[in-house]
């Protein structure tokens, strides 16, 4: 078992339009904007970060924002629903915020002991909350919403599989354990972690394969302390016959990448150096960030890039 895994560390999304992106993000979720960069591999493409106040491991909500891009299909092979963790009592405040802003697929539920709501992002995005007691990580109130309603960063995320026993296993190796089931769904948490530690696999053998497109999560994040721990995982998973990248350097986090056996594919990113490496903290999100590599381009993508809210 890798116990240097501390749960979820990002989740990357696609979108269409950068802007739309931003202002939900911050202005009707109420996460602070902590990194405006670009894609590596698309400079001309903008990588926008949304977390807590301090940016922490395990609240970090990422897109991609390509304009010209279809509409994804939800499906097998990928992350369904990406889950917020909010105080408990919440529940209430966010049903009539979200509604006043004009979000579509607002439904409560309950699943495995939680309250949740659950609602569309811009893209058909699946998201939801989930109320939890004693979450203790800070949240960001910058943008109008109450201290004691905000997200606090992710709960969980759930991820629809054909066949769930070999992502099981996985995870399992990973650290996380088996907490429930119901129905379909079967709950995996890890005992300690950042608060970010639960993953549920739905099982649907008739579900479709997924399409990638606006609205779909990319990849997941998994995350660990350090380079250290990141060496020890990716040796692991190497050993269990797992087709491993070599290390990238993201800025702001070391990152592994390998295809879990759902076909969703999983990321391993360290903690370190984190978000406010190149900003302040109390500024972070508001200048455009480029990779290295990309810095002789600034003027073209300064121009180029499409105005996102302040």
């Amino acid at each position: 078992m890798l116990d240097a895994i501390e749960g979820i560390h990002h989740i990357t999304s696609m979108a269409r339009d950068a802007n739309v992106t931003d202002q939900f993000h911050t202005r009707v979720l109420g996460l602070r904007r902590v990194k405006k960069t670009v894609n590596f591999d698309a400079p001309d493409v903008y990588h926008l970060y949304y977390a807590n106040r301090v940016a922490q491991p395990g609240t970090v909500m990422t897109y991609f924002p390509f304009p010209n891009i279809a509409s994804g299909a939800r499906g097998a092979g990928e992350v369904s629903t990406t889950v917020f963790s909010v105080p408990e009592g919440s529940l209430d405040f966010w049903e009539r915020h979200l509604a006043d802003s004009a979000v579509g697929g607002i439904k409560r539920a309950q699943a495995f002991g939680e309250d949740q709501l659950y609602f569309d992002g811009i893209d058909g995005d699946s998201f939801a909350l989930a109320a939890v007691a004693g979450d203790g990580r800070e949240p960001w109130t910058g943008a109008g919403i109450p201290a004691d309603h905000a997200i606090r960063g992710f709960s969980s995320a759930t991820l629809l599989l054909n066949d769930g026993q070999p992502t099981q296993e996985l995870l399992e190796l990973m650290g996380f354990k088996e907490k429930g089931r119901e129905g379909n769904v079967v709950r995996l948490q890890r005992e300690t972690g950042n608060g970010a530690a639960t993953i549920d696999i739905k099982a649907d053998r008739a579900a479709p394969p997924a399409r990638q497109g606006a609205g779909s999560v990319h990849h997941i994040a998994f995350a660990v302390p350090d380079a250290a721990a990141q060496r020890t995982v990716r040796q692991a998973l190497s050993q269990e016959g797992f087709q491993v990248t070599p290390v990238i350097d993201r800025d702001y986090f070391l990152a592994i990448y390998f295809r879990s056996p759902g076909g969703v594919l999983f990321e391993v990113a360290t903690d370190d150096p984190g978000f406010a490496r190149d900003e302040d903290m109390d500024h972070l999100g508001e200048a455009l960030k480029l990779p290295r590599q990309h810095e002789h381009l600034r003027p073209y993508l300064e121009a180029r890039l499409p105005a996102i809210g302040s």
